[in-house]
């Protein structure tokens, strides 16, 4: 009645080198004086954990295909045509799962597996396009919930009337950075505007930034006469300090027009140098991704670089639909994909060869 048609299914990672790594991890912790080195014991844990963490999840689909098979095998000799249905939606976590795991080998960069940096910026469409952008803070935090990464809003520039117009995010979390590159470029929306009284149709834009967040031991020379620097008050959530104090700090990288700003932290002093090593960030990505060997040969106004890149759509009418068009992906369920549903969308791209 029911042919299972499954092959043994193959672990993307190499699991015997994992665990030999592990033994050697193991083996290293219990050497003498090995805690007497507080940063080097730290960087060992967390190497450990990225190691058990893909041990437990190869052990976890071998578990859920064992119990596939067994499930499979049953409906066959009871010809029990009732469990179709649950066999059907396991094979399809499990198979999501398996593609989830093997697109994680895929993130090769030198910082994919580090944290991200991620800013939205509104576009042409006046308050439709900054209503769009907060649409996109909200996508993009749900999608750092599901993954359970941690996620800090830096600054964001709110809009008198609705919306924002810029905001800017750290995402914390093991690959934030790998599975967020390729979400670079210009987001565009199409719907019924809410704030069109003849409820017309109306198409917003919105672009998105990221960059890998450095560690503090990499130096990234910065000539201190290219820099603005200009401080405000801070217009965000943070009680009453921040909303009596020229506390928020934004600087101008004069040479790219690059501009960070950050409010979030209770000084002025932590301010300006969170938005350094977020401008450090942004130089860098912007030097690799341009194959320079300094940043004083990055010149002109790359502020709008990615404003001709229009990389997906987010369709609400006349019908449903996001696609990228870049890789072809497509869903129908937008509001699925508005409350952070994007893993889809990251896999494809990650999978395709530039």
């Amino acid at each position: 009645m029911f042919e299972a048609d499954l092959k043994n299914w193959v672990s993307p990672f190499d699991v015997a080198s994992l665990k030999k790594e592990l033994d050697g991890i193991d083996k290293e912790m219990q050497a003498d004086g090995f805690w007497n080195d507080n940063e080097k014991a730290a960087r060992v844990m967390q190497k450990k954990k990225k190691v058990e963490r893909k041990l437990n999840a190869y052990e976890k689909l071998n578990s859920d295909y064992d119990d596939l098979e067994v499930m499979i095998e049953m409906a066959d000799e009871e010809n029990d045509e009732s469990l179709i249905p649950e066999i059907e939606e396991d094979f399809k976590k499990l198979s999501s799962n398996i593609d989830n795991l093997t697109v994680e080998t895929l993130l090769t960069g030198e910082y994919d597996h580090g944290n991200a940096i991620l800013s939205i910026h509104s576009g042409a469409g006046g308050v439709d396009a900054q209503d769009w952008a907060n649409m996109l803070l909200r996508m993009y935090m749900r999608w750092c919930e599901r993954k359970e990464y941690k996620c800090t809003v830096i600054d964001i520039q709110a809009d008198d009337e609705n919306g924002i117009k810029s905001a800017t995010i750290v995402v914390e979390g093991e690959n934030a950075y790998g599975y967020l590159k390729n979400e670079r470029g210009v987001h565009r929306l199409v719907r019924i505007s809410p704030f069109d009284s003849n409820a017309r149709r109306h198409t917003s834009f919105a672009s998105v930034d990221v960059a890998p967040q450095i560690d503090d031991d990499i130096e990234i020379e910065i000539n201190p006469e290219d820099l603005r620097i200009d401080t405000y008050r801070s217009s965000g959530a943070g009680g009453q300090h921040v909303n009596t104090t020229d506390s928020a700090v934004r600087i101008t990288h004069i040479p790219t027009n690059i501009v960070v700003s950050c409010q979030n932290e209770r000084s002025q002093h932590q301010n300006r140098e969170v938005a350094m090593r977020v401008l450090k960030s942004r130089l860098l990505e912007l030097k690799e991704r341009e194959h320079k060997e300094k940043i004083d040969e990055l010149k002109g106004d790359y502020g709008q670089i990615t404003w001709g890149n229009q990389i997906r759509s987010y369709v609400f009418q006349p019908y449903t639909m996001v696609k990228d068009h870049r890789t072809g992906a497509e869903v129908g369920d937008v509001q699925k994909v508005m409350d952070g549903d994007i893993d889809y969308f990251i896999n494809e791209k990650l999978k395709q060869k530039d």
